[in-house]
């Protein structure tokens, strides 16, 4: 009886001992975790909801801020497209050349715009150059056809003589000729080529009249000058040489006739 007195005694005094060290040391975590709450123990748990509430209020901020910054952004990106789009406009505008009022230029050589029969047979001074012009480029150009003709000839006739021989070959090769075969088909030969010959000459005869009609054109520049009552520049020239293109096939056709043997 005395030891179980003795040893529940000894429990009371042992709890004693310990309460105040197990309260020291709950006291020293309460106080720690409240440095970063402002203090008291008794607020421990409000500092925890201010940190939390101060987190929040962080994020928040955070997300406003970015989306201030995307919307920043995309106002910027739009703004520089349209920037670069009105850039763009400006240079197409500017890279487009101005249409040129050739008329204005033309004064009295609108005339050149006359069909062919008025304007050849037109009494005035101010067109005899332009006539000049346009009757030898016809010339010119009837000369050149001829030219072409003739060495489509020779062409021709060479292709005459390679496609004679090829079966005059091809017969031989089967049945050889006679000393008479073979010399009439010798005679046959000659004739072609003698064709060939004759195409010749011809084709260089019609290259010496193709190059006399070219060379007797005479300027297009002086032929506008003496008819123009205005300076007449390149872009008048260019105009003038499109105008009388026309005229010119004209005359020819009308003189072809007369130039074939």
């Amino acid at each position: 009886m005395t030891s179980r007195k003795t040893l529940l005694a000894a429990l009371a005094a042992f709890a004693l001992l310990a309460s105040p060290a197990l309260a020291g040391a709950g006291g020293n975590g309460g106080g720690h975790g409240n440095g970063g709450g402002h203090g008291n123990g008794g607020g421990n748990g409000n500092g925890g909801g201010n940190g939390n509430s101060g987190s929040g209020n962080s994020g928040g901020k955070s997300g406003n801020s970015a989306s201030h910054g995307k919307s920043a952004s995309a106002h910027a990106g739009k703004k520089a497209s349209t920037d670069d789009q009105a850039a763009v406009d400006d240079v197409e505008v500017a890279a487009t050349p101005k249409e040129k009022n050739i008329h204005a230029k033309l004064g009295r050589l609108s005339s050149l715009q006359r069909n062919a029969n008025a304007f050849m047979n037109s009494k005035s001074k101010k067109f005899a150059g332009v006539q000049a012009f346009v009757t030898a480029s016809a010339n010119a150009k009837l000369a050149q056809a001829a030219l072409d003709k003739a060495n489509a000839a020779v062409t021709e006739a060479e292709d005459a003589v390679a496609a004679q021989q090829a079966l005059f070959d091809a017969a031989n090769a089967i049945t050889p000729p006679t000393p008479e075969v073979a010399a009439a088909q010798a005679a046959t030969i000659a004739d072609l080529e003698a064709a060939v010959t004759d195409a010749e000459t011809a084709a260089a005869e019609a290259q010496t009249a193709a190059e006399t009609a070219a060379a007797g054109i005479p300027s297009l520049d002086a032929a506008l000058a003496t008819m123009a009552n205005k300076p007449v520049d390149p872009d008048v020239t260019e105009w003038a040489n499109g105008v009388l293109a026309e005229k010119i096939d004209q005359v020819a056709a009308k003189l072809a006739p007369a130039a074939t043997p």
